[in-house]
């Protein structure tokens, strides 16, 4: 081993050995590093949270068809011939039911929030009974599916939790009309569980809707048949129609949140690291300044600066890391799995999801830990570094 890397251990023990003697200087900057990364996780969660519900919600093989120009199901329109031809195009996947398609219509409905009891607007959906099979994990949790033809709603599991009144048995007024909850689904926690479903003919008669719907969910025969159907439809004459792959839609659908959520994150996180930065690099002046005639003392016993800027460094960076693994558990066990809702942009409805904590997202709070400490003990370790051995020995 090199002799300036034995120096480098044997200052580097003898910082750590005496760190208790700093302790409260040392504890202001551990407390400020996991703040930050308990913060920063925390946020970004959210988005992560939004992204895979969404993401649970796109498959490969299932299309989405909106009427031409629109961007999302609030403005679109088609009426039950166009669906039929939707339905009838040779790549949609066939059952013994015909067409695995589902001409589907969208309200919003005023339900309170459970921990407010405010009004949310949440997706009140009209499906056909194909709707089910362009899901890929629905089923039904607790009561039964609705009956075509009454006014029956089941409810996503998403909603049941956030949303006060979507309970089996319990009678709902939206519009003229009164609703009957009589389950509760799940779909892999995808946006499907954000919403309320009930036969769509029954929503066009109790909303004046007549015979229009606005969009059509349409399984193909498989992913890569996504362009022969967009084009059978996009070339008919008797359409005026946008198709988009369920993952692309999604992925529009939480473009605009996902950014506004991760700029937001992103903000806090650097004024927060900014704070967590000062407080590292106060605490490394401060060890530096009551260690500066046992460095002079080391300096003058031959120790060289290399292995003073390294000892420094690496107490900075120790202190970065144990306060980078405190904040990434307590991030981990504070928001994992958590269940809240926003606003969907796109829709005007909430929309539910998990605070999602991923191994990324811990990652990259611990590297930001690792960041400040770096840049926390660089200065005062230059500083440590270049004190003349005189002026050291002279401290008090």
């Amino acid at each position: 081993m090199s002799t300036s890397a034995s120096q480098a251990m044997a200052v580097t023990a003898l910082n750590v050995r005496n760190m208790r003697q700093r302790i409260t200087s040392s504890i202001v900057a551990l407390v400020g590093i996991t703040g930050v990364v308990t913060v920063l996780i925390g946020v970004l969660s959210i988005s992560e949270g939004f992204r895979a519900v969404l993401d649970l919600a796109g498959s490969p093989d299932v299309a989405i068809v909106l009427r031409g120009g629109s961007s999302d199901e609030m403005s679109s329109g088609l009426s039950q011939e166009q669906t039929r031809i939707i339905a009838d195009a040779k790549d949609v996947a066939r059952d013994a039911n015909g067409p695995i398609a589902s001409p589907e219509l969208y309200v919003v409905v005023d339900v309170p929030m459970k921990s407010t009891g405010t009004s949310a607007n949440v997706p009140l959906r009209g499906v056909s009974q194909q709707a089910a099979k362009l899901r890929q994990d629905y089923s039904i949790v607790e009561g039964r599916d609705f009956v075509p033809g009454k006014f029956e709603v089941i409810a996503g599991r998403g909603a049941a939790q956030q949303f006060a009144g979507l309970v089996i048995g319990n009678k709902l007024r939206w519009g003229t009309t009164d609703w009957t909850v009589v389950g509760i689904f799940k779909d892999r926690g995808s946006v499907a569980e954000s919403e309320i479903w009930t036969d769509a003919t029954v929503l066009q008669g109790a909303y004046n809707r007549g015979a229009s719907y606005q969009s059509v969910r349409a399984k193909l025969r498989s992913a890569s048949a996504f362009n022969s159907f967009k084009d059978t439809l996009t070339t008919d004459p008797r359409l005026n129609v946008k198709v988009f792959s369920e993952q692309e839609y999604y992925a529009e659908q939480s473009r605009g949140l996902r950014a506004m959520v991760s700029g937001i994150g992103t903000t806090i996180a650097v004024l927060m690291g900014l704070g967590a930065f000062f407080a590292a690099l106060n605490t490394m002046y401060s060890a530096v300044s009551a260690r500066t005639r046992e460095i002079a003392t080391l300096r003058a016993l031959g120790f060289g600066g290399g292995p003073v800027v390294i000892s420094v460094l690496i107490e900075s960076l120790l202190l970065a890391l144990v306060g980078g693994a405190i904040g990434m558990l307590i991030a981990y066990f504070a928001f994992n799995g958590i269940r809240a809702s926003t606003m969907n942009w796109a829709s005007f409805s909430q929309i539910t999801f998990a605070f999602t904590v991923t191994p990324q997202l811990l990652v990259q709070g611990l590297i930001y830990s690792i960041v400040i400490g770096l840049l926390g003990g660089l200065m005062p370790s230059l500083r440590a570094a270049r004190m003349p051995i005189t002026t050291g020995l002279r401290e008090l």
